[in-house]
């Protein structure tokens, strides 16, 4: 079991950023781990990200013999550049690798489809394939059919514009998400990994800015990039001791795929988790967390259940405990995100948690109020987006809670949260 450690009462020296320092005669104990590109920090938060290794790295003689620190990263647009299942998904559909369901029933695929949504599913692929077999949605023949699948998985919505889903807890998972390994249901882990490789290595080869065309008429995004401040990052902590993990909201072995190249074994990714058959093939169901039991389909890796499932799979907390705040020895000492999906494991984080701005209502709320001086936030590292205008809700309408209505952001004490502008871009 991992934990985080109480502070030992020899650090008295306090920092603007809350974090507690080695007195500086420590330091000279041993060097710890530099994290060394320093175009694309903002601000002092190359320092302040220093201050964490140097404090809770294996290199300062203040830190306890047992366990390590662990630090929690999200994955698409935390450590990469776009959308590691946007990119795996558009794959699937350009080669045709999508399973006609079985007896054609959409409604098998998500509990949460509406019947709109499976009507227009059956009506565009029905007649393309027999049950279980691979759909041609790469051929002229199949492009109506990739461009419902693509309309529903990309919009939420029919291509006439009805809406594809509904009925889901807001603060527990995403029916779009879920259903990308859905759709793999009838291939095995190991197929799985096989394309998102081959998705990978398109998606890194392609320029900047590239695009691809899916079905007839969505032009879809077509390359990804690591970030190198954040592979620098991870290096950094890993070589100062710390146990980073990563938790995504894509497929179990897509991310496990990507994670490679930041040097993050698949034992250290916790994506959306299909249940299998004995004989290893995906079904259309999804393994549970906590209170949720298996094929539920209710908690994947998205706001609460993001907590339930690092809860359970770093610190080895069972039963519907996992979905509960931990005691800060059982809890990561930093965690980075970019959504509003990363909201609760990133509040849990005792230590540092950096927010990469994508103009996410709750979180940059959250971010900018920075209440207890933990919150450092970044521009994206590639293509950052502009300053948002408007100040962001939060005193009104910031947060979504279960059935989707909208509210304000309340701080632990319950205490609105302020409207915050746009100030880190």
């Amino acid at each position: 079991m991992r934990r985080k450690w109480a502070a030992p009462l020899a650090l008295v020296a306090v920092t603007g950023s809350g974090l507690v320092l080695a007195p500086p005669a420590a330091a000279a104990h041993r060097t710890c781990p530099r994290v060394t590109i320093g175009s694309g920090w903002y601000g002092d938060n190359q320092a302040r990200l220093q201050e964490l290794i140097d404090r809770y790295g294996s290199c300062s003689p203040h830190r306890p013999g047992r366990g390590k620190p662990v630090a929690v990263f999200d994955w698409d647009n935390t450590v990469v550049k776009n959308d590691v299942g946007d990119a795996t998904m558009f794959w699937l559909l350009r080669h045709g690798r999508i399973r006609q369901p079985a007896a054609g029933d959409w409604s098998t695929t998500s509990r949460f489809l509406t019947p709109a949504a499976t009507s227009a599913l059956a009506e565009a692929c029905g007649a393309l394939a027999r049950s279980g077999a691979p759909l041609p949605t790469g051929t002229p023949a199949g492009a109506a059919c990739a461009d419902e699948i693509n309309a529903v998985y990309g919009t939420a919505e029919t291509r006439t514009g009805a809406a594809a889903f509904a009925g889901w807890d807001r603060r527990t998972t995403e029916p779009s998400y879920s259903w990308l390994p859905q759709l793999m249901q009838g291939w095995t882990a190991r197929e799985i990994r096989g394309f998102a490789a081959a998705a990978r290595t398109e998606n890194l080869a392609a320029p900047v800015g590239a695009t691809q065309r899916v079905g007839t008429t969505t032009t879809a995004t077509g390359w990804v990039r690591y970030y190198e401040q954040q592979k620098d990052l991870v290096k950094g902590l890993k070589k100062a001791g710390f146990d980073v993990w990563i938790s995504s909201a894509s497929p179990q072995p897509v991310v496990e795929v990507w994670a490679q190249g930041v040097g993050i074994e698949a034992d250290r990714v916790i994506g959306i988790r299909n249940t299998t058959t004995r004989g290893g093939k995906f079904t259309p169901h999804l393994q549970g967390c906590g209170s949720v039991r298996d094929g539920a389909d209710t908690m994947i890796t998205y706001i609460d259940g993001k907590r339930c499932w690092i809860n359970k799979e770093v610190f080895g907390v069972r039963g519907a405990a996992a979905e509960n705040v931990q005691p800060a020895a059982r809890r990561q000492v930093f965690a980075a995100g970019d959504s509003d999906t990363d909201i609760s494991f990133l509040r849990d984080a005792t230590a540092l948690r950096l927010v990469v701005n994508r103009n996410k209502n709750e979180l940059m709320c959250r971010a900018y109020d920075n209440s207890d001086g933990r919150w450092i936030v970044n521009p994206m590292f590639i293509e950052p987006k502009q300053r948002k205008t408007d100040p962001y809700p939060c005193a009104t309408s910031g947060y979504v809670d279960h059935d989707g209505t909208k509210g304000p952001v309340l701080r632990g004490d319950r205490s609105v949260v302020p409207d915050q502008s746009d100030s880190v871009y």
